[in-house]
């Protein structure tokens, strides 16, 4: 993509994209907990000459930046999320590696928020050139709840934004590709609490008492037929016992066992019924065995939702700047991201952005995951060009 780069970036703010990627790098902070992030951002906003930023979610940023040009006042909002994961990073070879034992950016939020961060720097220097007003989150807490883009829907701070661009990097594309889906992004990811109930009696004596553990094998083993039985499959549907906790003794038998797992499901229409049914099977299993069951289900992120005007212009802005081999047809997957709640409230695209090459080839969520610099400037580039795009129509 560099051979065909659009230039909207300065030297200055290429080196501050690239710095700031390096210092949330080395300083990486997990959810809710993103002060100094905050504060470097802020610092750096400043240092540009961009005020009026506001935060929000405790350790949050966004800033609007309104363009001086004549013409239709549309509005565009850009995500960059900012919080690390618990991962000891695995990466000697890089200069910026995590100095922080346990805490790295194992999900490319350095990147993203640098590339939000361009994005902002561009706009604001440009704003004579540009109508209408662009919006840059800089979220915390993508990754734990509570949920940034939660707080974004709370406080309704997409109120009078039109439509709204997040983005993330995927080191199973080659580096230098891009790709958006209309419809369905991923999945939302809702959480459930399953407290089983049965009788304590002696180990030698299982029928004086109601096993608690036999339930909870009962239950994991029919939870899946919801899955393969009572939900299409293109609803990519998904449920995950991710804790399993009981017992006391080898020669007791078990009076209760908690477990607690995922509900994720691409489907708006049937996702309330999906979990509905994980908590009917429970107590259903609970009551055949003479035993009883108490299910919460914690309502996380929605599905992304792409619309389908947006991708197909993203589409030929990145044929127009990186080349029609650059974009690639992708199918969705079933991980989730709170900017679900971004697209439940305006049109919106979630697109990602390829990191995989040698020496890059480790997925997301893993202690050797790495991305180039060099992705940084071309994606931020493209960015904006697709932002102007859509403050244009």
């Amino acid at each position: 993509m560099s051979a065909r780069s659009n230039s909207f970036l300065s030297n200055e703010e290429q080196d501050a994209v690239i710095g700031l990627r390096h210092a949330m790098h080395q300083e990486p902070e997990l959810s809710n907990h993103e002060w100094k992030t905050q504060e470097r951002i802020l610092a750096m906003l400043d240092r540009f000459g961009l005020s009026g930023a506001k935060t929000f979610h405790r350790t949050g940023v966004y800033i609007d930046i309104k363009g001086k040009a004549s013409g239709p006042q549309r509005s565009v909002a850009v995500r960059g999320d900012i919080d690390a994961l618990p991962i000891n990073e695995a990466r000697e070879d890089l200069s910026y590696r995590s100095q922080v034992p346990g805490v790295m950016h194992s999900c490319g939020h350095d990147l993203h928020a640098s590339i939000a961060l361009g994005t902002a720097l561009a706009f604001h220097r440009m704003r004579d050139n540009f109508a209408g007003t662009v919006r840059v989150f800089f979220q915390p807490a993508e990754e734990a709840e509570p949920l940034g883009g939660r707080t974004v829907e709370q406080e309704k701070l997409l109120t009078g934004i039109d439509r709204a661009v997040g983005l993330h990097v995927d080191p199973s594309m080659p580096a230098g590709t891009f790709s958006a889906r209309e419809g369905p992004m991923s999945a939302s990811a809702d959480q459930f609490k399953l407290t089983i109930s049965g009788t304590m009696a002696h180990g030698a004596s299982p029928h004086r008492g109601v096993d608690a553990i036999a339930i909870a094998a009962a239950f994991i083993n029919e939870v899946q037929k919801v899955v393969s039985r009572e939900m299409p499959s293109d609803d990519g549907a998904v449920v995950t016992v991710g804790t399993i906790h009981g017992g006391e003794a080898t020669n007791i038998i078990c009076p209760q066992v908690v477990m607690e797992g995922t509900i994720r499901t691409r489907s708006l229409e049937r996702r309330d019924l999906l979990s509905q049914r994980v908590c009917e099977i429970a107590e259903g299993i609970a009551a055949t065995h003479r035993g009883q069951a108490e299910c919460v289900v914690s309502t996380g992120e929605p599905p992304i939702i792409n619309d389908a005007e947006m991708v197909r212009r993203f589409r030929q802005v990145v044929a127009d700047a990186a080349g029609r081999d650059a974009f690639l047809d992708r199918t969705q997957g079933a991980g989730s991201d709170d900017f679900g709640f971004y697209s439940a409230a305006v049109p919106s695209i979630y697109f990602c952005f390829g990191s995989g090459e040698p020496g890059n080839e480790s997925y997301v969520h893993t202690p050797t995951f790495g991305a180039s610099d060099s992705l940084l400037v071309p994606t931020t580039e493209l960015t904006i060009r697709y932002c102007l795009e859509l403050l244009k129509s």
